[in-house]
């Protein structure tokens, strides 16, 4: 258990880092704190890649297998601040609550993984062979997984903890997310005379209703239905007075199963519209991939399509075991469940396949919200919970 010196350390880290705004693209002075936390923490080396990802790394022994706890230092703006009781910046800690926006989602699990990372080392540093990475992220908020890959590629780790929160569960799987965009064309005309254009609006309707009416969503039994839903119509020109419209577009969320592919989901929602294209020779439709573009605090672009795939470790594989034994050696016992959001796991699981598991303080549900807050003994369970893995996985007997 965290003694009482070590809990006032981690509280007033996680606060430090709440009364510093980093919105994604503007996570240069979170990850300068968290540079130089490390640094005083005695981690053995703290590096900074092109996109802004601060990795700190700690040896212990001769080395051997690495665990990356990683978590992202941006985080969603605050639209109202007069809707928020306390400030959204202050770090202001009330009743054993420590609010801000972050403090969820999720400066207070990464503080905690920081912190864990060095009690690790100043406790067991004689008795554990391996690394430990510690990742402080960017651009999550926009693209899971995308920044993730620059760390995975430069570190190789064996092992990858989320730290999203997860109410002190253990999550072994997650729903992925895709950005599907449906495109009509047509032909422009004066809105007083329609019949010598295509209304490329009218044609996107049709196809819409194509793909309500056959979209039948899969379902696995753990992660739940694979749901296609449509977020947001826009024609163009826009605003359109007087004109009939000749292009609209119209971007479904796509929630993901596991193993399903770029290829599987953009031709199911082709197959839907097929029988519509062959029968009206002025129905023209493209469908892709949505692709975003974002700068980096460091002016480096970070590009992608959105797609991130969603994942699943069996119960009895041998990480996630690892990891249970781990929060059990530190008087835990927690549930073993899934995310219903998606995470930067879509990248280290989902992509490179890497053994993953997710862990945290806090509640899902507190993420975003006004008045957001995490609970300090939360935080420091979170804190005491990532020892726990990092012991067991690295490999010393209980």
């Amino acid at each position: 258990m965290l003694s009482e010196k070590r809990q006032d350390i981690l509280v007033d880290l996680c606060r430090e880092m709440i009364r510093i705004p980093s919105p994604s693209g503007c996570e240069a002075r979170v990850a300068c704190l968290i540079e130089k936390t490390m640094e005083q923490s005695g981690f053995d080396e703290v590096s900074v890649d092109r996109f802004g990802n601060v990795v700190g790394k700690i040896v212990l022994g001769k080395g051997g297998k690495r665990i990356l706890l990683e978590g992202h230092m941006d985080h969603v703006d605050v639209s109202d601040p007069s809707m928020w009781i306390y400030d959204p910046f202050g770090g202001t800690l009330v009743n054993g609550k420590i609010y801000g926006r972050g403090s969820t989602d999720m400066k207070g699990n990464l503080a905690a993984m920081i912190k864990a990372a060095s009690f690790v080392k100043e406790d067991l540093s004689g008795e554990l062979d391996g690394e430990i990475l510690v990742g402080g992220c960017v651009h999550e908020e926009c693209f899971e997984g995308v920044a993730s890959e620059e760390i995975a590629k430069n570190f190789r780790p064996d092992y990858v903890v989320i730290g999203e929160p997860s109410g002190l569960t253990l999550k072994r799987g997650q729903r992925g997310r895709a950005e599907i965009l449906l495109e009509t064309f047509g032909k422009n005309a004066h809105s007083s005379n329609p019949s010598v254009g295509i209304n490329a609006v009218k044609k996107m309707m049709k196809a819409i209703l194509a793909i309500e009416n056959g979209f039948t969503p899969k379902r696995h039994p753990v992660l739940g239905e694979g749901i296609l839903e449509v977020t947001d119509i826009i024609s163009s020109p826009y605003p359109g007075a007087s004109v009939v419209p000749d292009r609209c577009s119209a971007t479904f969320d796509r929630r993901l199963l596991e193993n399903e592919t770029k290829e599987e989901v953009l031709g199911q929602v082709r197959d839907f519209l097929a029988p519509l294209i062959a029968d009206d020779p002025q129905m023209k439709v493209s469908v892709s991939l949505a692709r975003g573009e974002e700068k980096c605090y460091t002016g480096e672009t970070i590009s992608a399509e959105r797609f991130a795939p969603g994942w699943i470790f069996p119960e009895d594989s041998p990480f996630v075991k690892a990891s249970l034994e781990g929060l059990r050696s530190v008087g835990q016992d927690p549930e073993i469940s899934h995310y219903y959001f998606c995470t930067n796991g879509s990248y280290y699981a989902g992509k490179a396949g890497i053994p993953t598991v997710g862990f945290g303080g806090s509640l899902e549900t507190l993420a975003h919200v006004d008045d957001e807050y995490i609970e300090v003994d939360h935080l420091v369970k979170a804190c005491e919970g990532y020892f726990g893995i990092i012991r067991s996985v690295l490999g010393l007997k209980q």
